[in-house]
């Protein structure tokens, strides 16, 4: 049987022979107009059709960054010129912020554009709305250029301008925070963690340089750790330089523009370097990547705008490890920070000189690193409230070759009480309790105060291991903390810590015990409550998962802040005229602890211990 379509389907008609012929004419012209509307119909709505899909596609373009049409009058250029067009149109890239950057371990400036040249220009990362790195804050490129000339005459054309435009303008979100990666070669860092199993002689390395430096995850701990998830890692305390790195590509203010950047970081694993050469004999060779480090940084354009007095790098072990004066081949460790080049820079080690103004020290790194703010919260929260069964508690050992050591004393101390908790640590090996996170962390969480005595160097990892147990701080000389973490500890020790001096337990065999006994219960709770209060500022937190909305402020966040507020104020003393305050090396120690009206050659109660 034959299909018909609609427009074939005959109309009905009523019978009769009169009339036949004229209905038949007249549905015959009804079925005419009905093909011809229908087919006008449909032009139309193709025509509809076309034009909704090139509006899609069009908004599309927009927002996926391609380009935006802007009229720009004068003349066009005669490879653009149309005798009926009197404007020409530019083509204006249009940067869009993407949810998911990726990340990159090297920046560098984009490549310049031809002059003559009337081929569109990309924008750079630091002129894109785009986030550089991982990062939300930023601003474009058209608010950056037009701070940079309107601000261009007031700091002189000076290398650092666009720097100091930037943190002048209040709607760049990213303004006076801009951190440039300096782009090094990768036997200056990479090569190091790859070849992870020559690093140190004593211990496997390759262990520690998992998880951006973290180490392996650790669970359980009996205990130690309940309640706060996975953020608890097998850190080593030399694993600085990678940990520091690897926040540092994730930083919410990066850009490929050095013109704009408050400060350059060079991602030199200086720590992990010198580590490789320490206990040989050819003191050649721990110079070696240092001398090339220096001088490759030296050909640079970025250190030629403020020889290098702009730049930051980190250094994961104390400062004595970098300090070597002469080359004979039993002296201690590198001469890095005694290159000319390196005092211009900003070294960021865990223990500083006092008697040296271009190392400053930061927090070792612990084992606990919070994805979330929550994460810490939480355990500011249990700390606060543990029941602590021991006054007092000391991990250390003997030194017996040490006369200046006062740590066989306290062990003493310690073991004849029953309100202290003694943990006695060996050199190395499994059985070093003191190298295990949980131990530590179940003694620490123990007791009310915590010992910390110097130990081989002015510093130890355990006093950071301390605060983050809620246990008040016991010191001994003022270089294990007072004058080391000014950015990271108050300057009103007193208030979180106790202060003991070392000579009254050497020399007048004090009893620590009876000095703690003193403390009103009411002051120990407020100690507590601010010891508890340091523990962001001594954690560095896992960027990773870590939350773009969070409020609180790490050891990392606070490291770099403070060297922008430093770099910034010498800029702004160039441009003002202002000479730099002059500062003399050996009161270095002194000059944190300075208030208002003090000076440097004024009396101090430690002059003593560092003159």
């Amino acid at each position: 049987m034959k299909r018909h379509n609609a427009g074939e389907l005959p109309l009905s008609a009523p019978a009769g022979n009169g009339k036949r012929a004229v209905d038949k004419e007249e549905a015959e012209d009804k079925m005419d107009k009905y093909d011809k509307g229908r087919i006008r119909c449909s032009r139309l709505c193709f025509l509809f059709a076309i034009a909704a899909t090139v509006s899609i596609l069009a908004r599309h373009c927009y927002d996926a960054g391609f380009v935006r049409i802007e009229a720009v009058h004068g003349p066009p250029p005669p490879s653009v010129r149309h005798h009926h067009q009197h404007q020409e149109r530019k083509m204006v890239p249009i940067a869009r912020q993407q949810s998911s950057p990726s990340v990159s371990d090297h920046h560098s400036p984009s490549a310049p554009v031809d002059a003559g040249s009337d081929a569109p220009r990309l924008p750079s990362a630091s002129e894109s709305a785009e986030p550089v790195g991982g990062g939300s804050k930023t601003s474009s490129s058209k608010e950056k250029q037009s701070s940079s000339a309107s601000h261009g005459s007031k700091y002189g054309g000076r290398p650092f301008a666009g720097a100091l435009a930037s943190a002048d303008d209040k709607d760049d979100l990213c303004g006076g925070q801009y951190i440039y990666v300096q782009d090094l070669p990768a036997r200056f860092n990479k090569d190091m963690v790859q070849n992870c199993d020559k690093l140190s002689p004593w211990t496997d390395m390759c262990r520690y340089t998992t998880n951006g430096g973290f180490g392996p995850l650790l669970r359980g701990g009996k205990g130690a750790f309940q309640g706060t998830g996975t953020g608890w890692y097998d850190t080593d305390e030399h694993a600085l330089d990678i940990i520091f790195h690897e926040r540092v590509k994730r930083y919410e203010c990066l850009t490929d523009d050095p013109s704009l950047a408050a400060a350059v970081f060079v991602p030199f694993y200086a720590g992990l370097d010198v580590a490789r050469h320490l206990w040989g004999n050819n003191v050649s060779a721990r110079d070696e990547l240092a001398l090339d480090m220096v001088n490759f940084l030296a050909k640079r354009p970025e250190w030629r705008a403020m020889g290098g007095r702009d730049h930051f790098f980190v250094a994961g072990r104390t400062t004595w490890d970098f300090r070597r004066k002469a080359d004979g081949q039993a002296e201690w460790g590198s001469k890095l920070l005694n290159l000319p080049a390196a005092k211009n820079m900003t070294a960021l080690v865990v223990e500083a000189s006092p008697w040296h103004l271009n190392d400053v020290a930061i927090p070792y790194p612990t084992a606990f690193h919070p994805g979330s703010d929550e994460d810490l919260f939480f355990w500011q929260d249990r700390v606060r409230t543990l029941n602590r069964a021991y006054l007092f508690s000391f991990a250390g050992m003997a030194r017996p070759g040490d006369a200046k050591s006062i740590e066989g004393r306290l062990a003493d101390q310690c073991r004849a009480s029953p309100s202290c908790s003694l943990m006695e640590c060996s050199t190395t090996g499994p059985e070093n309790k003191c190298d295990s996170p949980a131990s530590v962390m179940r003694l620490f969480q123990s007791s009310t105060f915590c010992l910390l005595p110097r130990g081989g160097t002015d510093t130890r990892r355990p006093a950071f291991d301390a605060v983050l147990a809620g246990c008040i701080p016991v010191f001994f000389h003022p270089a294990s903390a007072y004058v080391q973490y000014s950015w990271h500890l108050p300057k009103a020790h007193a208030e979180y810590s106790v202060y003991i001096p070392e000579e009254d337990v050497r020399s007048k065999n004090a009893s620590v015990e009876e000095r703690l006994r003193k403390i009103s219960p009411e002051t120990v709770v407020t100690m507590r409550d601010a010891v508890v209060g340091l523990i962001p500022s001594v954690t560095y937190g896992d960027a990773t998962s870590r939350l773009e909305t969070s409020t609180v402020k790490d050891a990392f966040d606070i490291a770099v802040a403070a060297v922008i507020n430093k770099v910034t104020k010498l800029r702004r003393g160039i441009v003002e005229g202002r000479p730099e305050e002059e500062k003399l090396e050996r009161y270095s120690w002194k000059y944190p602890l300075l208030g208002e009206g003090q000076k440097a050659e004024d009396p101090h109660e430690w002059d003593s211990l560092f003159n």
